[in-house]
């Protein structure tokens, strides 16, 4: 599984793109999102691109452990069902009714707090 790593900004969105792109040309079908902890609209950009590589390819591509704040922003962007994205709190959930219960919350998370330090 490719993971993104810890941080994927405008610093080092395109090293982290060019390194998964070779992973998703050599056959890659899951990238973990769970250890990034510091994104910024640049992650969602990479995500599109290596959704888009993977398409081109006949390629289903699997975004899984998607922090809260990704997520919100891939919702925001309006492409988290475009990415079909599996959020953090779901890969966790024991039954859909808990990954059901646990969609709410990343839908009512408001834009302003995206931006808070």
């Amino acid at each position: 599984m490719l993971s993104l790593g810890t941080s994927l900004t405008n610093r080092n969105a395109a090293a982290v793109l060019r390194d998964a792109a070779a992973r998703v040309a050599q056959g890659e079908a899951q990238v973990d999102c769970s250890a990034l902890g510091q994104v910024d609209s640049s992650a969602v950009a990479v995500m599109l691109a290596l959704h888009r590589d993977a398409s081109a390819r006949g390629q289903a591509l699997a975004f899984v452990g998607v922090p809260q704040q990704l997520a919100a922003l891939a919702s925001l962007y309006g492409v988290d069902t475009l990415l079909a994205l599996s959020p953090q709190n779901a890969r966790n959930a024991a039954s859909p009714a808990g990954q059901a219960a646990a969609e709410p919350a990343a839908a009512s998370l408001e834009p302003a707090a995206l931006h808070r330090h």
